[in-house]
């Protein structure tokens, strides 16, 4: 009897362990819907919609770069019937088109804007009148790289910066192909001119082959480039309200919502997208990304762009979905004021340089002597960084990473310049009481003026 009592205790062992793996093996492949109905899951209806696609692209693919058909299967695209010819397949004689490795026909392997505009026409002309088109490209490139067409193109956008032509940036063609392909050219290529003609790289931004909303909406896509001392926008939003929000609370978030009509519900705080891009309040949906700011930061001194009441308008609907009237009013005209106090500081350290130029005590090449660096990272990381940590409200990068180290370059400026004026048996610089105070500064700024 106890030999059957075991025998038995080791069957129902067996056929409990059974159960559980076959419904571990069904918690795998199916889920339970909202009715608690056992439906497929996403993986299991991924791998069929592979298997049963007719798309030679798809059926070849799959054996060669799974990764990317897998990618593929879970967009938009796919669930639309978009194929992978709409996008890649093109004439033998198209720009930039070669000759497929396997088969009788040509493919774009980087497809163009010009692909993307045949659906998305009105992403892609907002795009094209955006700072992040040709304005990106010739900020490394120069104006002298377009062509006549593109030229045209470039002076017509508002937000270009008012600036006809520009050279090729220095630091670009003092560190060489080898190195700014990996550096500049990675964030700034976002404009730059495809073969056909077509602006930027859309998939910069939306990455292949998924394309996913969310991903597009979240902030570490714009960390991608938007990041470091000259423009810390990632670390600034971190370090903010917003950013705390997100990083705590963002995976509650929908990141599906439909687009253009998102509230707070959906986002209860925003995100880079939220504020510069997304339909929101109302504010519509936009491609272009400076469609809703006053200045131009990015500058040496900040001037206002060309739109910028109407932008103001833009972005402040977006701000008064949470906050009031006053409050945003407030933070206007409190971040006007700290523009206006940067550049004061960034115009103290041109007249000084300026002695030096005047007396020919510098050099006419860029970043050949160290003061040349000390006067660029005043205006490039610390000018800027201040600038936007105010409008984002990094607090920390307004003050240790911003105003301090300005501070700190004029002064050794000062120096800089004192010794090779008393080297050239010249006076050294009559700088205010006070100096480097703000206060001083713009004093000694309008006493310059009236002059």
């Amino acid at each position: 009897m106890r030999f059957f009592s075991r025998t038995r205790l080791l069957f129902s062992a067996m056929a409990i362990t059974g159960f559980v793996m076959l419904a571990g093996a069904l918690l795998v492949g199916f889920g339970l819907d909202e009715e608690g109905r056992l439906r497929p899951s996403s993986n299991v209806i991924l791998a069929q919609g592979i298997e049963s696609s007719t798309d030679e692209c798809v059926v070849c693919h799959t054996d060669h770069t799974p990764g990317i058909v897998n990618q593929y299967a879970e967009s938009d695209h796919f669930r639309n019937n978009v194929s992978c010819s709409s996008c890649h397949l093109v004439e033998g004689d198209y720009p930039g088109a070669v000759q497929h490795p396997d088969a009788d026909f040509s493919v774009l392997p980087l497809s163009s804007p010009a692909q993307c505009e045949e659906c998305h026409r009105e992403q892609v002309q907002q795009f094209n009148l955006s700072r992040h088109a040709l304005p990106a490209y010739v900020a490394y490139a120069g104006t002298d790289a377009l062509s006549e067409e593109h030229s045209e193109l470039y002076l017509s956008i508002p937000e270009h910066g008012n600036v006809d032509s520009r050279n090729r940036n220095s630091l670009h063609a003092l560190e060489g192909p080898d190195v700014t392909y990996f550096a500049c050219e990675t964030c700034h290529d976002v404009g730059k001119p495809a073969p056909d003609g077509s602006i930027g790289n859309c998939t910069d931004c939306h990455l292949r082959h998924e394309f996913s909303l969310e991903q597009a909406r979240k902030p570490e896509t714009c960390n991608a480039c938007h990041i470091g001392p000259d423009h810390p926008q990632w670390e600034i939003y971190s370090e903010s309200g917003h950013g705390i929000a997100y990083l705590t609370g963002g995976d509650d978030w929908n990141w599906e919502a439909e687009p253009g009509n998102l509230t707070t519900v959906d986002f209860p705080a925003p995100t880079c997208a939220t504020c510069h891009m997304s339909g929101f309040g109302l504010s519509a949906t936009t491609h272009d990304v400076g469609d809703r700011l006053t200045w131009y930061l990015a500058s040496a001194i900040s001037t206002r762009r060309p739109s910028w009441q109407e932008n103001k308008v833009r972005m402040q609907n977006v701000c008064l979905a949470c906050h009031s009237n006053n409050f945003v009013d407030n933070f206007y005209e409190r971040g006007d004021a700290l523009v206006d106090s940067i550049n004061a500081w960034v115009r103290l350290s041109d007249y000084m340089m300026q002695q030096l130029q005047e007396n020919e005590l510098v050099t006419a090449a860029p970043f050949d002597e160290p003061i040349d660096f000390t006067y660029f990272n005043l205006w490039h990381h610390w000018g800027r960084t201040a600038k936007f940590g105010a409008w984002m409200q990094g607090a920390d990068y307004v003050q240790w990473h911003g105003a301090y180290e300005i501070l700190h370059d004029l002064a050794e400026l000062r120096e800089m310049v004192d010794e090779r004026l008393e080297e050239a048996g010249l006076e050294p610089l009559e700088m205010p009481e006070g100096f480097p105070s703000i206060d001083s500064t713009k004093s000694f700024l309008e006493t310059m003026s009236s002059e």
